[in-house]
């Protein structure tokens, strides 16, 4: 039974674990994108977003908490200035995991997973499908009333 079992063990001691999640936080942090195996991202979502959460609300207190969990001060730094303003006011999120195949040397599922907010061709083309959707719900909106006014006369 899995009872209350909230987390994977990647095969790993709880110290390797978690030195494993930090260094693969602090590469998201500051190359924006990495590929590792699905179970990981997956992980690292788990790890790595309330960091991102903390690092949103100013603070001595919060960048303490921060540091304590990843250890690099650049790391940080890069976290709680650019990271942080970039997200802004999104609610939550910040990270989004993409399946890319197989790993040619042992097979294992390889993943990609990336800050969403600094992927520029994912946010350039889900802006243009909001303009898009925007667009074709006016254009029904006029439909609806030119059929409201024929209904009228």
């Amino acid at each position: 039974m899995r009872h209350r079992v909230k987390h994977r063990k990647l095969n790993r001691t709880s110290e390797h674990r978690a030195a494993l999640l930090r260094n693969l936080s602090i590469s998201l942090i500051k190359h924006k994108r990495i590929k590792t195996t699905v179970a990981k991202a997956k992980e690292l979502r788990i790890f790595v977003e309330p960091l991102i959460t903390r690092a949103r609300k100013s603070g001595t207190h919060n960048a303490r908490l921060v540091m304590a969990a990843l250890r690099d001060k650049e790391a940080v730094k890069e976290l709680m200035g650019n990271v942080a303003q970039t997200v802004g006011d999104r609610p939550g999120g910040y990270t989004r995991i993409v399946k890319a195949g197989f790993r040619p040397g042992d097979g294992g599922d390889a993943a990609i997973i990336e800050l969403v907010d600094f992927n520029e061709a994912a946010n350039q083309r889900a802006a243009e499908l909001k303009e898009a959707k925007e667009a074709a719900a006016e254009a029904k909106k006029s439909a609806e009333k030119v059929e409201d006014a024929k209904v009228v006369e």
